[in-house]
């Protein structure tokens, strides 16, 4: 069901080089602040513009002016493979309902997101995991075609290089969804450390041979482990389970240079933060205000520590220009000042924000930008 992405698609480009930014955002330099839009809008948003007069290039984010890098990804693989392609079971105006790759069946709502939910889960026991289990083992199928020259080809345009690992929360959640991973931690721990003693074994032994090829410059990890009132896994289990599996692959890629390890989780991540920090994360977006995430206290706290991306509230800009103007003057000036962060709304543009707020937005955004970067001088 992939197409049902499409509609979001905008455009990118590349207006930071690789070296700037990995100084940037490590706090070696400060010099200009970077500005970014993460995501893009949500469903039925470029609709909603193009009837308020949006020109093409608004509607594709290309009308607009960032300051951001561009990753380049290496095509190899260090999660699930294999496993049948994916079969549409029953389809009607609202909804579709399809068998994926792990062999669920899965359910999306055209009118309100692009991402299916699970209706069931392939794993409750040891036993379950034993069938799929291959399926997140070795082999040579996860490189991909010319994977070496790929790489080369990121790093000669001054394109980030970046691998990916599977989430230590998030895959196991794929297997066994959210309550059963948060019961296993206490029912079936040796279940949960297998799960990921075997994803991390496999991701070591790719992401071995790729960093001993080319520089790697940035792990990233997709979690989405939190909603508003915290994180689905606390410090402990993070520290017991999802600590070494991060380790284990982290620690090897820094010792080869790569300096960035980026998280991708929505939700209040406030209360684990540091037992990621200990775990070798120092890079997290998108930082949503409306789960209490605040980017200015985030970064009080732990300063250099770790690096930040969005964290601008996408609500604001549906309260009107003076509230607009009062997020940005709250947080612009102190990341601006103090380095390592990606500027940017904490995730897609909500239904119901006009045109003209976005423009003001990112109009305003670039005004104090501008004004306290002089600072810097």
């Amino acid at each position: 069901m992939a197409d049902f992405h499409a509609p979001l698609t905008i455009a990118r480009s590349m207006e930071v080089r690789r070296e700037e930014f990995l100084d940037y955002m490590t706090f070696k330099e400060n010099t200009r602040p970077l500005f970014t839009e993460i995501f893009g809008p949500l469903l039925g948003l470029k609709e909603e513009w193009a009837a308020q007069g949006a020109t093409p290039e608004e509607l594709d984010m290309s009308a607009f002016k960032y300051r951001r890098h561009m990753s380049g990804g290496v095509p190899v693989s260090t999660g699930f493979i294999g496993g049948c392609a994916e079969e549409i079971l029953e389809e009607t105006e609202e909804y579709v309902i399809a068998r994926d790759c792990y062999r669920r069946r899965v359910k999306l709502i055209k009118s309100a997101a692009t991402l299916a939910l699970p209706l069931e889960y392939p794993v409750k026991n040891f036993d379950d995991w034993r069938k799929i289990k291959h399926h997140y083992e070795f082999s040579e199928e996860r490189f991909g075609h010319k994977w070496e020259q790929v790489a080369r080809e990121h790093l000669q345009a001054g394109r980030v290089v970046t691998v990916g690992i599977p989430g230590g929360f998030d895959e196991p959640r794929q297997l066994m969804g959210e309550q059963g991973i948060c019961i296993a931690y206490y029912e079936q721990p040796e279940l949960v450390h297998d799960i990921l003693d075997t994803i991390g074994e496999t991701a070591c032994k790719v992401l071995d041979r790729v960093s001993a090829t080319v520089q790697v410059d940035m792990l990233a990890v997709h979690e989405d482990m939190a909603g508003k009132s915290g994180s689905l896994a606390g410090p402990k289990q993070i520290t017991e389970f999802i600590k070494p599996y991060y380790r284990r692959v982290w620690d090897m890629l820094q010792d080869r240079g790569a300096r960035l390890f980026l998280q991708d989780s929505d939700g209040n991540m406030n209360g684990v933060i540091e037992a990621f920090l200990d775990a070798g994360l120092n890079f997290m977006h998108p930082m949503e205000p409306a789960a209490g995430m605040d980017i200015v206290k985030v970064r009080e706290q732990y300063g250099t520590r770790l690096a930040i991306e969005g964290g601008i509230d996408k609500h604001v800009l549906r309260e009107g220009e003076d509230a607009i103007v009062v997020e940005l003057e709250y947080k612009i000036p102190p990341m601006v000042a103090t380095g390592g962060c990606v500027l940017g709304l904490d995730h897609r543009i909500p239904n119901g924000t006009p045109l003209e707020a976005y423009r003001f937005y990112h109009a305003k955004a670039w005004e104090i930008m501008a004004r306290e970067e002089r600072k810097l001088a």
